[in-house]
């Protein structure tokens, strides 16, 4: 793939779940320095069942695709009540967030991480939330730096630790 002028990003469907399960779970495991899936098992069983995330109401699983070809994904989570992550982001008002976003690795480098992102800032612009809460960890860097150029801040409150596994907050007022 050499461009992604003709990326859409559109919500996903259900008979692409099981396609968006298997490119998180390959993304995720090749992660360097990213915990493997026999040691967080239950993470990676999340992972493969993404489409779970879109039977909470305020949820919609976003994929990057062309054609018929899924190039990445991303969970929106309008209402920060159905986040499921650990720490305090579950508790804040008046947010939104996302999770679990994935490039395959023929499309990196493309822009596509990034325009999932502002997809999900869009919609919370038009439910006319305050902020948007992401997570990120060090194995993530490329996401991590991208998301500081996109003026996310590190918040510390919004840290903790995934069965001892480092993840760190951000949040980006809208």
């Amino acid at each position: 793939m050499n461009s992604d002028h003709n990326v859409e990003i559109t919500i996903a469907t259900p008979d692409m779940y099981a396609e968006i399960g298997q490119l998180m779970v390959n993304v995720y495991a090749n992660l360097d320095g990213f915990p493997a899936q026999e040691e967080q098992p239950n993470y990676y069983e999340m992972l493969a069942n993404i489409g779970d995330f879109a039977n909470k109401e305020s949820v919609d699983l976003l994929v990057a695709q062309s054609e018929d070809k899924i190039f990445g994904a991303v969970v929106y989570i309008g209402d920060m009540k159905d986040y499921g992550s650990g720490g305090t982001a579950t508790r804040v008002k008046d947010a939104a967030g996302f999770r679990l976003l994935a490039v395959s690795k023929e499309a990196r480098g493309l822009g596509l991480g990034r325009k999932l992102t502002i997809a999900c800032i869009e919609k919370a612009k038009m439910q006319g939330l305050q902020e948007m809460i992401i997570h990120t960890t060090e194995a993530m860097r490329v996401a991590w730096e991208m998301y500081e150029k996109m003026r996310f801040e590190r918040s510390e409150d919004l840290d903790f630790l995934q069965r001892g596994f480092p993840v760190f907050g951000f949040r980006l007022k809208l």
